[in-house]
């Protein structure tokens, strides 16, 4: 892997710490098939998560942690396109390029997406790197996919997501689809990412699509 090709697309990926991180995986591994630049943003709660949740999947987490995630990521993935590049970040970066709006990319997505950090992005609370990074996309008017991990839902739940809709997010809860019969887990992964990358403007052939 050469890394990404000057003017190559760049897509953000942050990861929060609700359940649902082998979304994330998944869609960092489709993203990494096309000659873009991914930057994942992982909180602290998120690095707890991905130890519990991909433990059964190979993800060892060691003191390295984001160097850890990024072999994780590439040991795993297949048809990585040569010139893809991936740079994994904490929630700590403050002074990382997508804080800024100077910092062009084509979009982010927060998957998954914890209550929390609806509620701070849906208030303009940029706590942290991945809240900040959001909230530049909100202003710049760039795409935002939050895929938010709850159920049920209160109506705080509620009000925050209509307040981020209204602000230019695109809400989109992680539900799988059953029509293309998915015969296992990473097919009912992949329902989901497929319809996250349809929202990036990314094509891929995920998932066999719906016809009459």
């Amino acid at each position: 892997m050469k890394g990404a090709q000057r003017g190559a697309k760049t897509f953000i990926v942050g990861i929060s710490g609700a359940s649902g991180s082998i979304y994330a995986v998944r869609l960092i591994r489709a993203l990494m098939e096309e000659p873009c630049r991914v930057i994942a943003m992982i909180s602290d709660g998120a690095f707890r998560v991905l130890k519990h949740e991909l433990q059964g999947f190979g993800y060892r987490a060691g003191q390295q942690i984001q160097d850890n995630f990024k072999e994780f990521i590439l040991q795993k993935a297949q048809n990585l396109h040569p010139q893809a590049s991936l740079e994994v970040l904490t929630q700590h970066r403050f002074d990382a390029g997508p804080a800024s709006g100077s910092f062009i990319h084509q979009g982010m997505v927060i998957v998954p997406c914890s209550m929390k950090t609806l509620g701070a992005v849906s208030s303009g609370f940029a706590d942290n790197l991945i809240t900040r990074a959001a909230d530049v996309c909100l202003k710049e008017k760039r795409p935002l996919v939050m895929v938010t991990r709850e159920t049920p839902l209160n109506l705080i739940h509620l009000e925050n997501m209509t307040r981020a809709a209204r602000a230019g997010a695109t809400i989109m809860p992680p539900c799988p689809s059953f029509y293309s019969s998915p015969a296992s887990i990473d097919d009912l992964v992949d329902t989901v990412v497929a319809r996250i990358l349809d929202h990036m403007g990314v094509e891929n052939q995920l998932v066999q699509r719906w016809s009459s």
